[in-house]
């Protein structure tokens, strides 16, 4: 027979998946929890645990059980994905909209960040990412011609990974990154549906070669209501 709290926490999670107990929703207090599925509040205390550890609600002192918003997307931190990957999990589609595409001589704040010159050609994508009817997703992606000979519309639409590794045969390697949250520049609010929100946090991306080669610098600025940002930590002994 199953447990009485893991069917209680199959209740509850119903609940949030069909959208009865929406985001944001405060969860009815232990006692009222008890007194509704007549158990004990050991029994409640043991499924919002559970919740909790899976991601659906957050304890919060002085408030009590909120819901979390399950459909917010994972990103992960540490690995080296495309858009483009991260979107056939998506449902619906995303759709990527390309407000630029320019090749331009590097500021000095890029010649920093890609260490090099200014006399170095770089490719200069902007995009922005709509997922299910809202811009949420600014991708600016600085990429080194010598490396990148050309570029157009109708590949940074479709995956410029997908291309630089199927078409040009380049093997990208490996990436740095770090992550800040600032407040949107005019660009991130033209660009993308903000609604109200007072930040956006950003990706920076320093993507090599396996050889080495530093071919690109990108800022992925994000609207924070709609991502959970994921890694996988292990220790070494």
């Amino acid at each position: 027979m199953e447990n009485k709290y893991l069917s209680i926490y199959k209740k509850i999670e119903e609940k949030i998946k069909t959208g009865e107990l929406a985001p944001e929703s405060l969860l009815p207090s232990e006692n009222e929890l008890a007194e509704m599925y007549e158990t004990s509040r050991e029994t409640i205390r043991k499924a919002l645990n559970l919740l909790s550890q899976n991601g659906f609600i957050q304890k919060v002192r002085g408030k009590g059980s909120v819901v979390i918003d399950f459909n917010k997307f994972d990103f992960p931190v540490s690995g080296l994905v495309s858009f483009k990957e991260l979107a056939q999990k998506m449902d619906p589609p995303p759709r990527t909209l390309v407000n630029d595409l320019t090749l331009i001589k590097p500021s000095q704040y890029l010649q920093q960040q890609l260490s090099v010159t200014s006399n170095e050609s770089i490719w200069q994508v902007i995009r922005t990412r709509e997922i299910a009817g809202q811009k949420i997703i600014l991708d600016k992606d600085f990429l080194v011609k010598k490396y990148v000979p050309l570029l157009t519309e109708d590949i940074c639409a479709d995956s410029i990974y997908s291309y630089l590794e199927n078409e040009l045969n380049l093997t990208i390697s490996f990436a740095k990154k770090e992550i800040i949250v600032v407040e949107p520049t005019d660009e991130d609010q033209e660009l993308l549906d903000l609604e109200g929100f007072h930040n956006v946090v950003v990706i920076k991306n320093y993507v090599y070669l396996d050889d080495a080669s530093l071919f690109q610098y990108t800022e992925s600025r994000h609207r924070p209501d709609r991502f959970r940002f994921v890694d996988f930590a292990r220790r070494n002994h």
